[in-house]
């Protein structure tokens, strides 16, 4: 169990949550939280929690939050700067990266090099850099427990399996989002109103969209490759509705283990603090008797071809990867902001794709400029100027 954590992106879903889970954990103090520019918030879970720092987005904000708690002895910064401090603040033995985007990458990279523990719930940090991120936290001994429940369901799953060929396939399971069953044409015509309803999930409205495209399981796909160095072909996807079953590993014998549980996401939280040990969650546990039937389906790539698409990126490798991630990003935002349709962010993102440049074998350097390259494609090729 970790004694000290810094939460990269406190205000949001899973930073909210992972407080909680603290709050509700014995030995546990909080050292950093981080921020976008939510100050009255900040400064409720700085009166709440003391923490040595936190920082915000902005100086502007952060110049806000540091005349609201005065008063505390806790030290307030900003920018990209601070969060990178947060992240290598020596207290802390763990930092749980719960940022969105690319503005992770580069403060969980800092933290493994100082050999800390991560609770990755930042996506984009193994998408994009999967390789660069497991080689250095190879080099510095860096743990790195997934905070993604499906994820969090393969380690779990893989918890004893010392010899990784004993694997056949990892299978992540995906509830298919708001639009599962719908026809192809209605698709055209969804608002951001409709995918925001997730069915199984309360998350943050970037993650939803991404939920709604499948985009967010063509993330996943790629996280996995990364995470337990799997080939591509060995990482499959099927819809589950019901949510029960997060994610399975089948193995070389036919075996199948599966994580099962409820749809709250402070369980893979506590696991990523209190690992190896299990402690008592205030989850309410899973009901054998009264959850339903369990059903698998295979997923519809025509209808929603970003989850092909991510496969696709996968398999080229070098640059597809973040070209493909930055291009989401911004074609979501766009969506958020009703200034493009549904299908839309499919293909301004696979167009982008195209029009970057690729890199074989990106230096870090490499990668977070194709993501520039790729915001910037997506805004040229909405306004049909590239």
């Amino acid at each position: 169990m970790v004694h000290c954590v810094s939460i990269l992106g406190s205000t949001g879903s899973i930073g909210r949550q992972s407080l909680d889970v603290v709050s509700r954990l014995e030995g546990i103090r909080v050292g950093a939280l981080t921020a976008g520019t939510s100050v009255e918030r900040m400064a409720q879970q700085c009166r709440e929690f003391l923490p040595e720092l936190a920082v915000m987005a902005t100086e502007a904000a952060a110049k806000e939050l540091k005349e609201a708690i005065k008063d505390l002895p806790t030290r307030v910064s900003w920018g990209e700067e601070g969060l990178i401090e947060a992240a290598t603040l020596p207290a802390a033995d763990c930092v749980i990266t719960a940022v969105v985007g690319m503005v992770g990458l580069k403060p969980t990279l800092a933290a493994i090099g100082q050999g800390k523990r991560i609770g990755l719930a930042n996506k984009e940090t193994l998408v994009c850099a999967g390789e660069l991120v497991m080689a250095e936290a190879e080099k510095h001994h860096a743990e790195i427990i997934p905070v993604d429940s499906e994820h969090s369901a393969i380690y779990q799953c893989l918890m004893g399996c010392g010899d990784r060929r004993e694997i056949k396939r990892l299978i992540l399971t995906c509830s298919g989002g708001p639009f599962f069953g719908k026809e192809q044409e209605s698709l055209k015509t969804v608002t951001k109103a409709d995918a925001l309803k997730h069915p199984n999930w309360k998350m943050g409205a970037k993650i939803t969209i991404d939920c709604a495209t499948l985009m967010n399981k063509g993330l996943e796909v790629i996280e996995a490759m990364r995470l337990y160095r799997m080939p591509l072909e060995k990482v499959d996807v099927v819809i589950h509705r019901q949510s029960i079953v997060h994610s399975m590993v089948e193995f070389t014998d036919g075996a199948i283990m599966a994580q099962m549980g409820t749809t709250d996401m402070r369980l893979p939280i506590q696991l990523a603090l209190t690992y190896p040990q299990r402690v008592p969650c205030p989850v309410d546990p899973l009901d054998l008797l009264s959850c339903g039937s369990l059903t698998f389906q295979k997923p519809d790539m025509e209808r929603f071809p970003c989850l092909k698409l991510a496969y696709d990126c996968a398999a080229k490798g070098g640059t597809a990867c973040p070209a493909m991630n930055g291009a989401n990003e911004e074609a979501v935002a766009m969506f958020l902001r009703d200034e493009i349709g549904f299908y839309d962010i499919y293909h301004l993102v696979s167009q982008a794709v195209e029009n970057v440049p690729f890199v074989e074998n990106p230096t870090l350097e490499e990668i977070l400029e194709t993501d520039k390259l790729a915001r910037r494609a997506v805004r040229a090729l909405s306004q049909g100027k590239f």
